[in-house]
């Protein structure tokens, strides 16, 4: 009988965790990232396109075996006004990160969140990969916690490429 409501429980939290992760669109957080050439980029600058803001760490193994489809998705997609931003972990070491970039040659914006604010605004990411997919209006339309199905993001990718 114990088994059975850990199960039920489980079941419940895993159905609360998908409603919530599946939620419908809100307003992305005005942000600054800092990327690796000490530029800066504001949520409010991929107003007009497609974004992927990914929160990862060169520590988390899922994070690196995603990092080369994230490459082939902004490749895809970048010409039709898709924006990637892949944002490090406070607790990363830049030298990791800008080491990790250049010897992967990643073509698209690279931050790194000393400080953790930006992780914190974006909904006190603290679980890496976490992946955020916000639509030309500035708003997020879908979060990821782990690694994303990649076919069912192309769809979405392809679906919100597609709106005016």
């Amino acid at each position: 009988m114990k088994k059975v409501h850990i199960l039920i429980g489980a079941m419940a939290l895993g159905l609360s965790l998908a409603v919530y992760l599946s939620l419908g669109s809100s307003t992305a957080p005005q942000s600054t990232f800092v990327l690796l050439d000490g530029s800066s980029k504001k949520t409010s600058d991929f107003v007009g396109k497609v974004a992927l803001v990914n929160f990862w760490a060169t520590s988390c193994t899922t994070c690196v075996a995603e990092m080369p489809m994230i490459v082939r998705t902004h490749e895809k997609y970048a010409p039709r006004g898709y924006e990637t931003v892949a944002i490090a972990m406070s607790y990363d070491p830049p030298a990791y990160v800008v080491n990790f970039a250049q010897t992967r040659k990643l073509p698209f914006l690279v931050a790194i969140d000393n400080t953790g604010t930006v992780a914190k605004a974006w909904g006190d990411v603290n679980v890496t990969p976490t992946t955020y997919l916000v639509n030309k209006r500035g708003e997020i339309v879908k979060r990821y916690v782990g690694q994303p199905d990649f076919a069912e993001l192309h769809k979405l990718i392809e679906k919100l490429l597609a709106e005016s």
